[in-house]
């Protein structure tokens, strides 16, 4: 009986084992792809080409400055998380800042027509909502003032 009692043991850890296996390995088949930021800003050019009869070259500079202006906006974030910093305000000023910039360059480059276009597609009610939550942090800092 003393030689069987450390082979149960060792069939059981390996039994645990593989079960352990089987579940990391479902817990990643389940979780869903997050899409590549390239190919949601490629997405999102396209789209604005089609909504705003875009010409190629503004077509081009959405693009490129959606990429650019995501990845810069990912890696605040990502420092932000490095830094274990967990003020969710933080994060939205971050993605007012870089939304912001994203939108002056839109209006340097569709035409008055594009960029009213743009504003009744959700535009004006992103910018305003920009302007509402800077204007009460600039409230709030006056107040702790």
């Amino acid at each position: 009986m003393k030689t069987l009692t450390p082979k149960i043991y060792a069939l059981a850890a390996v039994a645990a084992l593989m079960c352990l296996v089987s579940l990391s390995a479902s817990a990643q088949e389940k979780k869903p792809e997050t899409p590549d930021l390239n190919e949601i800003a490629e997405q999102e050019a396209d789209r604005l080409e089609r909504v705003l009869d875009l010409e190629a070259w503004q077509t081009f500079y959405v693009d490129s400055t959606l990429k650019h202006n995501w990845a810069e906006m990912t890696r605040e974030f990502d420092s932000y998380r490095e830094s274990k910093i967990a003020n969710t305000s933080l994060y939205q000023e971050v993605q007012d800042r870089w939304n912001e910039k994203t939108d002056e360059l839109y209006k340097r480059i569709f035409t008055e027509e594009q960029w009213a276009k743009y504003l009744k597609q959700g535009g004006k009610a992103a910018i305003k909502a920009r302007e509402k939550r800077k204007a009460k942090q600039v409230k709030e800092k006056k107040a702790k003032k």
